[in-house]
């Protein structure tokens, strides 16, 4: 049961990976908590945009929203989180181009 859950955490975490505008919500969060409307100005996407992306990562329960009155602040829902992507940030890839020629187009690799 316990490899179930892990698997899952992990997908969880590479699907909000695939995403660029997650990335850079996650990569934000990972800074400090932020507020949607100042989020979508730091990443550049509209509010809406980022809304939607937000959702996204509180099912996959990587952020929680704090509300704040009538406001909610969004954070990371683990510190952990946090040392996971930067770990992530220091690897080095060795890319091979040779195994995915089409990378280019095809938007994979």
């Amino acid at each position: 049961m316990e490899t179930v859950l892990h698997i899952d955490a992990l997908s969880r975490f590479g699907h909000a990976l695939s995403d660029a505008t997650r990335t850079r919500i996650l990569l934000q969060l990972r800074q400090k908590p932020g507020y949607p409307a100042e989020l979508a100005e730091r990443i550049g996407v509209s509010r809406q945009i980022l809304s939607n992306h937000l959702a996204c990562l509180r099912g996959c329960g990587l952020v929680v929203a704090v509300p704040e009155g009538r406001r909610a602040r969004y954070e990371l829902a683990d510190p952990r989180i946090a040392a996971a992507l930067s770990d992530l940030l220091g690897l080095v890839l060795a890319v091979d181009p040779a195994c995915c020629p089409d990378a280019a187009t095809d938007g994979c690799c």
